[in-house]
């Protein structure tokens, strides 16, 4: 059976990929793990969106509810230029892992629905980590929903959130220098 476990990194992005993804896997299933999120009244915000989502759409969520928000910095520090690829491969790497012990074909993410990140490098690196550990990256282009995402987020009354989730994106949200 072709199974699939897909990171979400909030409620919003989920909705387009999963309708997606329904059409081309037996089992579709969610992974929310977000560790660089901040503030914590931010996470907290999001993952109750997951949550509220999870119970409307009676959607199947895997939890990583972790908040190691000190090693997140530590790992990014100094090399903030470059702080959206560990980032990347991060997720990506926990999702594989959580996909391998539950025996799912194939693993994705909603980053690829976001007109916001490093399309090509989030592709190529869940690729090479596909191939690295035995479990098939499943590639879509999930932008080309991001309208309809939008209005459907809007249509469930989710919470919106207005930036990536990290410091240094929060940051860019509000200094425009």
């Amino acid at each position: 059976m072709e199974s699939i476990l897909i990171h979400a990194c909030c409620a919003n992005c989920l909705l387009y990929p999963l309708k997606a993804l329904e059409g081309h896997f037996q089992q579709v299933m969610a992974f929310w793990y977000n560790p660089n999120i901040h503030p914590y009244q931010e996470y907290r915000r999001r993952l109750e969106a997951m949550k509220e989502l999870e119970a409307r759409e009676n959607i199947r969520v895997i939890y990583q509810n972790e908040y190691p928000l000190e090693e997140w910095l530590q790992a990014v520090v100094f090399r903030e230029e470059n702080r959206c690829l560990h980032c990347y491969h991060h997720r990506l790497l926990a999702t594989l892992r959580v996909a391998r012990r539950g025996n799912f074909t194939h693993f994705t993410t909603t980053l690829l629905y976001s007109k916001h990140q490093k399309h090509e490098i989030i592709k190529e690196m869940g690729q090479s980590l596909g191939r690295k550990h035995g479990v098939k990256f499943f590639y879509q282009d999930f932008r080309e929903g991001w309208r309809e995402g939008i209005q459907r987020s809007l249509d469930l009354g989710l919470y919106r959130q207005q930036y990536c989730g990290c410091i240094y994106s929060e940051k860019e949200r509000f200094c425009h220098e």
